[in-house]
């Protein structure tokens, strides 16, 4: 069983107190790498879920909000606190999740950047004045906390996906009610040992629920107290979020699936393009929404392209993340594995070709699969249409721009996307007539705390990051004055 400073109490925290489960239920948490359980974490009953809304009411403050140097202390103290314990919440990631030790670091690094910048811009969400009198009166405009909201984290990015909605809503005023992934549970718990300790929030401000997500999520969707629900997650979850929180109208802040193109023009500069999707493609194992999915090679350069990757895919180590060495960790759970393998197989059985890795029949029993380059592909496969979420990388031929652009658009989701070409012109083109929220032109770098983020089409709704961020959590009220 994991054992760290940071997991003492190992129960949910609502109104400012660590609760124990009442029912006493509890769920396995594993470590992927292992297969070994390492923490049981509660599975709390609907009528806790109920108190930490109600505890989460009970901190909102609206005619007389907290200030906004009050709100930026918080964001600074949870910032320094993910700083100065970046080791020990990296491991705790390591262990549940099974990325490397040093990208699950990297990632706290990541995450605090977001509660730095929101500190650093929440003076934008002060009252304003506009310059114009129409109708004879002073025009003000107000931010409010639009009130309790909920926080659903998917198991991908266990500190990084709840900075960026966490932060935010602080930065608003915004009590939460927090839910992360039954499969990474312990880093949050991990946030929540800091924010108990190091910082001075209200009780209720912030919320832990954790379980099962059909007892969470029906409180979060039926209570008119929870006036905004923020997930990530799939595409199909966030179809029913939608219909469960119609009858309410909701606000909802859903970042939902991909299936990212990443598209080589035959000018492009082949090494930068090569090791830009390896590190694009296999962080956190290829288990990320924004990673490369379809990969769109000009078939002039094809051949030379799929040396270059197969070189490096072949240098890379597959094995147990905590050990500090290896390249790729496992996937989270059978599932997942299964999928890739279902994907791979129905490729090759289809006509693709492989150039790095191991055959379906040669992978091992446990979770660790081998990073893998297959050539070919074409859109009646699998892994073209579907999101993969695993090591796989499927390659396709293309001839000319207009051709491109219409298969990198051939899907519903539209969440990141990456374009390889020294022609300046011509990115500008390609990013323009894709549809999709994050275009990286010569650089396979996803998100930052310092730009918006987030999804067109079946990819979501709202923007992560960014001033636009900043302001997902707020109301405008405008108050116009006439004497």
């Amino acid at each position: 069983m994991i054992e760290s400073p940071l997991l003492e109490k190992m129960t949910g925290y609502i109104g400012g107190r660590w609760t124990d489960n009442a029912q006493g239920k509890t769920f396995d948490v594993y470590n992927p790498a292992t297969g070994k359980v390492i923490a049981q974490a509660p599975s709390m009953t609907e009528d806790e879920v109920k108190a930490a809304v109600a505890a989460g009411k009970s901190a909102l403050r609206l005619t007389s909000p907290y200030s906004i140097e009050t709100r930026r202390k918080w964001l600074e103290d949870i910032r320094d606190a993910l700083k100065a314990n970046k080791e020990e919440v990296g491991r705790i990631l390591c262990m549940e999740h099974g990325k490397p030790l040093q990208e699950a670091q990297g990632e706290v690094d990541y995450a605090a950047g977001f509660f730095d910048y929101c500190s650093k811009h929440i003076q934008a969400l002060d009252a304003h004045t506009i310059p114009e009198k129409p109708k004879d009166c002073t025009w003000t405009v107000h931010y409010r906390p639009i009130g309790v909201t909920g926080l659903i984290t998917p198991w991908n990015f266990p500190i990084g996906m709840i900075a960026k909605k966490l932060s935010a809503a602080l930065a608003a005023g915004c009590p939460s009610v927090i839910k992360p992934a039954s499969e990474t549970p312990l880093t949050m718990i991990a946030l929540f040992s800091l924010m108990d300790k190091h910082t001075d929030m209200p009780d209720g401000m912030v919320n832990l629920v954790m379980g099962k997500a059909s007892v969470i999520g029906k409180v979060l969707c039926e209570s008119p107290d929870v006036p905004m629900l923020s997930f990530t997650g799939s595409t199909e979850v966030g179809r029913k979020l939608i219909l469960d929180t119609a009858e309410q109208v909701k606000k909802l802040a859903l970042e939902l699936g991909g299936n990212a193109p990443f598209i080589v023009f035959d000018d492009a500069d082949l090494d930068a393009a090569a090791d830009n999707l390896i590190a694009n493609k296999f962080r956190g194992g290829g288990q990320t929404c924004v990673c490369a999915n379809r990969i769109f090679v000009h078939e002039k350069v094809a051949d030379v392209f799929g040396q270059k990757l197969a070189e490096r895919v072949n240098r890379m180590t597959v094995g147990d993340g905590i050990n500090g060495d290896v390249d790729l960790g496992p996937l989270i759970n059978q599932a997942g594995f299964d999928k890739v393998k279902r994907h791979l197989e129905d490729a090759l059985e289809k006509g693709a070709g492989l150039v790095a890795g191991k055959k379906p029949e040669d992978l091992g029993d446990n979770l660790f699969f081998p990073p893998t380059v297959i050539t070919d592909v074409d859109r009646d496969m699998c892994c073209y249409r579907e999101e993969t979420f695993g090591p796989l990388v499927p390659m396709a031929l293309f001839r000319t721009e207009e051709e491109v652009i219409e298969a990198g658009n051939d899907t519903e989701f539209g969440l990141a996307s990456y374009v390889f070409t020294g022609d300046a012109e011509r990115a500008q083109r390609v990013a323009a007539g894709l549809r999709f929220g994050h275009c990286g032109w010569n650089t396979g770098t996803g998100p930052t705390p310092e730009a918006p983020f987030g999804g067109m089409k079946a990819s979501g709704i709202g923007r992560e990051g960014g001033l636009e961020g900043l302001f997902e959590f707020v109301e405008a009220q405008t108050v116009p004055r006439g004497f």
